[in-house]
């Protein structure tokens, strides 16, 4: 089940799924908005005829009840409905309680600790799989640093750098998620205090994630430039796959920075983050800049055509050092759409390991995700070791 299909990305989302759904496989479009949900059902028909019969179920954020219908009606949800800390909760909450995987598309740290907090134990009891952050935050990372740390020793401490490197272009959704993310700090570090009890680390491992400064790229990444620390969901995340899995080593330490080519530059982009950090504490600004670009609106194909990513990792541990890399197109949409889809399917079809309750993409799938991602025309290689 698709929640959001008439937004930018969900739209997406939609087409990917009418073209690779697997033969008899039943999915159905849902939302609070029939005739616009009907619209895109028309869409799709147009090119994939055997969608003209798609289900329309109508489902509302606000609507517990059509969320427990929703929820009750399928084994995997697909939400791209935010921002998510402002929508979210319900259709998570309903899909812990009702047993059905759920996954979404959020970078939002303060979402995804406070779903942990309100409905980590009831997705336990009940065997749901609550998967957050399926598209390119932060599918890439999770999934590239475990391919990374699986071809080094086990048994020793592990460091890995993750640099990305990407053109992209942003869409009304994204950009108001952003701007109301940056104006939460202090909900933000709310829910990860929150959260810090109840999902305790290991006694016998450490796991970090440090941000770090502005610093030269690892030397060893085959890239020239300037490391700039990206604080985003991402490093959250891969701790949290290095403090469930034990392959992680007994000390495990992530970084998480893009590189920036020249000083300058980098030293410009600290600057923008921190006006446009600024600017979003103040409402009727943020409310401006969001108008600018209004939700449902965001890249056309040609634009997203010339889009690109790349993540090279560079990890060491036991005398060894390996680099890898997981690149693609265009990351902020065509290909999230691709990895939130490719990640539902792989939940609903693929033999996975036992797990329920808030998991990553790398304890939930893993290595399942990672081959239909590249069967989908991700790359996910071994530069050298």
């Amino acid at each position: 089940m698709l929640f959001g299909a008439t937004g930018f990305t969900g739209g997406l989302t939609a087409d990917y799924l009418a073209r690779h759904v697997p033969q008899g496989c039943r999915w159905a479009l849902a939302g609070r908005d029939e005739a616009r949900l009907a619209a895109v059902r028309d869409r799709l028909a147009a090119t994939v005829p055997g969608c003209a019969d798609l289900p329309l179920l109508h489902a509302d954020s606000a609507d517990p009840a059509s969320l427990a219908a929703l929820a009750a009606a399928t084994r995997v949800v697909i939400s791209t409905v935010g921002p998510y800390v402002l929508h979210g909760e319900p259709l998570v909450a309903a899909c812990a309680a009702a047993g059905t995987d759920y996954v979404d598309l959020t970078g939002e740290p303060e979402f995804v600790d406070d779903m942990y907090v309100r409905h980590h134990a009831a997705a336990v009891a009940s065997g749901a799989r609550l998967v957050h952050a399926c598209g390119f935050d932060s599918v890439p990372h999770d999934l590239g640093v475990l391919l990374t740390v699986g071809r080094l020793p086990a048994d020793a401490p592990i460091r890995v750098d993750g640099h990305v490197r990407a053109r992209g272009s942003i869409s009304g959704g994204t950009l108001a998620s952003a701007l109301l993310a940056f104006s939460r700090r202090g909900q933000t570090a709310r829910a990860a205090r929150a959260r810090r009890p109840l999902d305790p680390r290991p006694a016998d491992r450490r796991v970090r994630t440090p941000l770090g400064g502005l610093r030269r790229v690892h030397p060893g990444s085959g890239l020239q430039g300037w490391a700039v620390p990206l604080p985003t969901i991402d490093p959250q995340l891969v701790g949290r796959s290095a403090t469930a899995l034990e392959r992680y080593g007994p000390d495990f330490a992530y970084t998480h920075s893009a590189v920036v080519r020249r000083l300058p530059v980098a030293l410009a982009a600290l600057a923008g983050a921190a006006v446009l950090f600024v600017l979003a504490q103040l409402g009727p600004v943020r409310r401006w800049l969001m108008r600018r670009l209004p939700g449902g609106q965001g890249p056309g194909p040609t634009q997203r055509e010339k889009n690109w990513f790349s993540v090279r990792f560079v990890g060491e541990g036991g005398g060894r050092r390996v680099v890898t890399e997981v690149s693609g197109g265009d990351p902020g949409y065509g290909e999230t759409a691709k990895m939130l889809a490719e990640s539902a399917l792989c939940l609903a079809f693929d033999e996975l390991p036992p797990t329920s309750g808030q998991v990553t993409t790398a304890v939930a799938m893993g290595e399942a995700l990672t081959a239909r991602l590249v069967a989908a025309g991700l790359k996910f290689e071994v530069e050298q070791a």
